[in-house]
Formats: structure tokens, C-alpha cells, sequence
């Protein structure tokens, strides 16, 4: 087992070579062992590997000398090699390492040696293990070896406060287990991060840009218009003080981000003039989140604005659109949570009355990784994250085709589950 400092990583290095990366505040990456070599037989190696996901060169260079956890402190722990880690992708990242049997059966049940050089010629592969085995076993064999060095996820804390369509269309707030209607009709749900409030958007014309922002009180049980006839897509601030939406400017006919105090929605103020299509959420405390159909903006009040390319985030696999949504991650604003159209829907993806089919994905901006999350057999839209960041909730079901459900889903792509009849959820507490 390998790990290291700034950041925070750690590796766990198996019989066959590399098998995953952990880093913090990201999911854990499954690498593919590849081969071997020894610089110096018995003091160094170069372990060779592929991200399963992207495909990404992988090294990792093990030395046996002494490695201290921290070289500044002499009382820090000393370990017995020393690892440096290349990531095609995400760079280089350097550390300690020592033997774990205890984390490794696998060991135990082949009478394993537990020194290096074994584990070097363990790494050969058998060639003779998988003879006569047909081509799907192999697969499957390979896919529960991925699954095996995955930990399951059991710290993390489903909402307790949440709103949603039904299937009639009806909003409703649930808070504590307690279900209330709030309106017959909506969109854009977003609940405060104190599980008490809910903002929603309520179209006042059927063909035109004509819509207002709502607010519903849970405790008070009643609902006032905050915005009237030209706002939408309302988000609560991290400390549920303001309020940012999109207002429609009628003599230019855009759409631009004002803000307001949720005490004073009288004095909103216009937070930045450049026109938008979308607006997906606070990053922090003085951050917004927003996109046109080129690129993503971080929109700020107290620095200049940075932009990236939708292209570069969406790759050659996804068709940017306006009704996308671009989350960004509560314990880490590097990872992007993207709802987006295929380019092509792949084989056996449902599709909608045009053909299209919707999928969800992970990329993250430093490294341009990006990971598919959705499962490919599913139409799904609007994938949010829980309070705890590792939890992903999305509505299931083609709209018109089938009934829409929410389901839930782990950032590694497991923990796969219906959650709830309801669709569009949006979370708060």
C-alpha cells in the first residue's frame, strides 16, 4: 500500500501490479496491470498500468530504501520504499510505501512470499489459467476483479429534506419523511441547504419567456412569488442568504444572472451583464456556475470571470444543449457532474421520440478526465449530488415512453438503486 501528501493519495499495488488509485475528494480510479520491469533487480521496479476508464499510461516506479511520511519532521514515520506515481492524465504524485498482507488475501490463499521480488514474478501472468475459457468469461472475470478492489461505500448520509415532481406533475417537499403538495405544477426545484425552503419556477406563458420564481415556506406551509414574469432557475447560496436566477432582459432578449438576499428580493441587483442559457449553481461562496452553448463561466463578484470550453468538457462523445446540467461537486468544485445528450446513442441505449438519448458523466477541469457514471442501458437526466458528495440521485425513464422514477447511484458506479416514484429531485438536506 502506497500514499503520499499534497495531495492526499493513496495506491494499492497487488500480484498482478497496480489495481487502484484513490485520491482525495475524486472516486477511486481502477487501473490494468501491465508489465513489469526492474532496473535493479531487488532494489527497484517500474510497475506499468492503464486507467481502465480512459485508457491513460499509468507508472509507478517502487524503490526499496527508506521513505519518510514527512522529510520536514525527523519523528515522522519511516516507511520501507519509496514510490513515484505518473498519470498520464492527472501527473506525477510521490510518496511511501510498505507491505500490507492484511489488506491483500489473495496473498494468503497462494502462499504467497510477501517480498518484492515475488511479487514481481507473481505479476507474470498464467497464460494457462484462462485456457479453454470463452471470451465472455473472460469479461466477466475481469469485471468482477474491478469490483473487488472497490471498498464499498457505507459512509455516507441519504437526504432527509428533498422536493420533486410526482406523477401527475405536482411539486412536492418532503422533509423528516413528511410529504406536502406545494403546487400543481412546476420546475426547477431548489431546496435551501437547511431542508426548510423551497424555490421553484412556474411558467406564466405557454409560448413565451413569461415565468416567475416561487418560494415555499415548510414551517409556515405558504408560498409567495419572489420574481415576476421574467425569472427562472433559481439557486440557494452554500449559506442559503441569496439567491441567484436568470432574468430575462425583454429589450435584448437574453437571459443574464441577477442575485438577491432572500431578506430584501426587492433589491436584486444584476450580478454579471454578459448573456446566458444556463445557470447551474453557487461553487462558492462568491461563485457562480453558468454556460451559453460554447462555453462554462465561472462568474464571480470579487474576481475575473474564467471560462472553459463546453467542447473540451463534453468530448467527441456528448452534444452540448442548453437544457444540460453542469453540477460541480459540494466537497470538491474540481468535479464536474455533467447531464447531457450522446452524440450517438450507443447500442441498446433507450431512446426518446427524436432519437436522442440521455446519459450523465464525471470530468474532472484540472486533468480533463472524464468518466461515463449513468449506466449505458438508461435514460437518465437531471443527475444531482447529495450533501455528502458521493452520492449521485437522476431521473430515470423516457419521458413519454415509460414512467419516470429517481434512482441513486455512488460516484464509483456502484450502489445502484431506485430511490424514489418521483422525478427531478432535488436535494437540500
Amino acid at each position: 500500500m502506497a500514499h503520499g501528501n499534497d495531495p492526499t493519495w493513496s495506491l494499492r499495488l497487488g500480484m498482478k501490479g497496480p489495481e487502484r488509485l484513490d485520491r482525495t475528494g475524486y472516486p477511486p480510479i481502477i487501473l490494468d496491470p501491465a508489465e513489469v520491469t526492474s532496473e535493479t533487480p531487488g532494489v527497484s521496479w517500474t510497475y506499468h498500468a492503464k486507467d481502465d476508464v480512459t485508457g491513460a499510461d499509468v507508472s509507478v516506479k517502487l524503490a526499496r530504501e527508506p521513505c519518510l511520511d514527512n522529510p520536514a519532521d525527523p519523528a515522522a514515520p519511516k516507511f520501507t520504499f519509496s514510490i513515484a506515481l505518473q498519470h498520464a492524465q492527472i501527473g506525477p504524485l510521490t510518496g511511501c510505501g510498505q507491505s500490507a498482507p492484511d489488506r491483500f488475501p489473495e496473498f494468503r490463499k497462494k502462499n504467497q512470499n510477501l517480498d518484492v521480488d515475488d511479487d514481481t514474478a507473481a505479476n507474470d501472468k498464467d497464460k494457462s489459467k484462462d485456457k479453454g475459457a470463452n471470451a465472455k468469461d473472460k469479461d466477466k472475470d475481469k469485471e468482477k476483479d474491478k469490483l473487488a478492489v472497490l471498498e464499498p461505500i457505507t459512509k455516507f448520509q441519504s437526504p432527509t429534506a428533498v422536493a420533486y415532481l410526482d406523477a401527475s406533475g405536482h411539486i412536492i417537499f418532503a422533509r423528516a419523511g413528511v410529504r406536502k403538495t406545494v403546487a400543481n405544477e412546476g420546475s426547477e426545484l431548489a431546496v435551501s441547504h437547511d431542508g426548510k425552503k423551497l424555490l421553484y419556477t412556474r411558467a406564466d406563458s405557454a409560448t413565451g419567456p413569461q415565468r416567475s420564481i416561487v418560494l415555499y415556506d415548510a414551517d409556515s406551509g405558504r408560498s409567495r412569488d419572489l420574481v415576476v414574469g421574467n425569472g427562472r432557475s433559481a439557486f440557494w447560496s452554500l449559506d442559503d442568504s441569496r439567491v441567484a436566477f436568470l432574468k430575462y432582459d425583454a429589450a435584448s432578449k437574453t437571459w443574464q444572472v441577477w442575485t438577491f438576499p432572500i431578506a430584501a428580493p426587492e433589491s436584486a441587483a444584476l450580478f454579471v451583464p454578459q448573456p446566458l442559457d444556463a445557470l447551474h449553481g453557487w461553487v462558492t461562496p462568491t461563485t457562480l456556475l453558468a454556460s451559453d452553448l460554447q462555453n462554462a463561466y465561472w462568474l464571480s463578484d470579487d474576481k475575473p470571470p474564467q471560462s472553459v470550453p463546453l467542447k473540451e468538457i463534453y468530448g467527441p462523445t456528448y452534444e452540448v444543449m442548453s437544457s444540460d446540467a453542469l453540477r460541480p461537486n459540494p466537497i470538491n468544485a474540481d468535479l464536474l457532474l455533467v447531464t447531457a445528450y450522446y452524440v450517438k446513442a450507443p447500442a441498446g441505449a433507450p431512446t426518446d421520440s427524436v432519437g436522442l438519448s440521455s446519459t450523465f458523466f464525471l470530468y474532472e477541469l484540472r486533468s480533463h478526465r472524464r468518466t461515463a457514471l449513468s449506466p449505458a442501458d438508461t435514460y437518465a437526466r437531471d443527475a444531482e449530488w447529495s450533501r455528502d458528495g458521493v452520492q449521485v440521485f437522476f431521473t430515470r425513464g423516457v419521458p413519454g415512453k415509460a414512467a419516470l422514477s429517481t434512482w441513486r447511484l455512488f460516484w464509483d458506479t456502484t450502489g445502484l438503486r431506485s430511490f424514489s416514484p418521483g422525478s427531478f429531485l432535488a436535494i437540500g438536506k
